[in-house]
């Protein structure tokens, strides 16, 4: 009886090995869980929503193992961000802190907000206005953001908010994006840290993945615990 025991005691510890080995081996080389921790990229991504990213869709850089372990310099087998995907990346300033934004600029683009209006290479970006998007904040008090559906110059659609368009962040300079860096924007425009400030152009090899599945998203009508109010809640 004690060996067998011992034998079963074995094939649980390895099963649990070969189960941490290929939970590793997806969440390193296929698809990682992400948590969105901010209201930058509301309305298409509120706070608590959980996504899967995609660790194949640019390559792999250091950025794409755990802890950022540095065993090859840039990125194998590199495929370039397209302008409107939603990505996460290490933030420059630290490249520890992991961030999500839509790539909005490409190497060598000119990117500049003028009265709300975001201009590439100096031709304004078309956005049409919709329904406003009520959003609530930390204390539960409601605020109405003004919503468009923003068209970008590749035909990327997506819908953006802001409370005004006379915001630090509605009137920029000018920024030329440099060789191999991206310019990153969250789509809600006035709550957003961005490479408007703060963040400033992301290197490619900085970037982590591409947002590729929402797999879990409850609106404010119930909190993660709240499991009895899910149906009504999930979006």
């Amino acid at each position: 009886m004690r060996k067998k025991s011992n034998h079963d005691k074995s094939e649980t510890v390895r099963t649990i090995l070969y189960a941490i080995l290929i939970a590793l081996t997806v969440r390193t080389f296929a698809f990682e869980p992400f948590n969105i921790p901010s209201g930058s990229m509301q309305p298409n991504l509120l706070i608590g929503d959980y996504l899967f990213v995609s660790k194949y869709s640019y390559g792999y850089s250091r950025h794409a193992l755990p802890f950022s372990v540095p065993l090859f310099p840039g990125r194998l087998a590199p495929r370039a961000p397209q302008r409107g995907d939603v990505a996460v990346f290490k933030v420059p300033t630290d490249n520890k802190t992991d961030y999500i934004k839509r790539v909005i600029g490409l190497p060598g683009d000119r990117i500049q907000v003028v009265g709300g209006m975001l201009r590439i290479n100096g031709i304004p970006v078309t956005r049409e206005r919709i329904e406003d998007f009520v959003a609530e904040d930390g204390y539960g008090n409601a605020h109405v953001y003004v919503q468009y559906l923003e068209t970008l110059p590749n035909g990327v659609r997506h819908k953006m908010i802001e409370m005004s368009d006379d915001t630090p962040f509605d009137n920029t300079r000018e920024f030329v994006v440099p060789p191999e860096h991206y310019f990153m924007m969250g789509d809600n425009r006035d709550n957003s840290t961005d490479s408007r400030s703060l963040v400033g152009y992301v290197p490619f090899e900085n970037f982590v993945g591409r947002a590729e599945i929402l797999f879990f998203s409850i609106d404010k009508r119930a909190h993660l615990w709240e499991i009895w109010k899910w149906p009504w809640a999930v979006r």
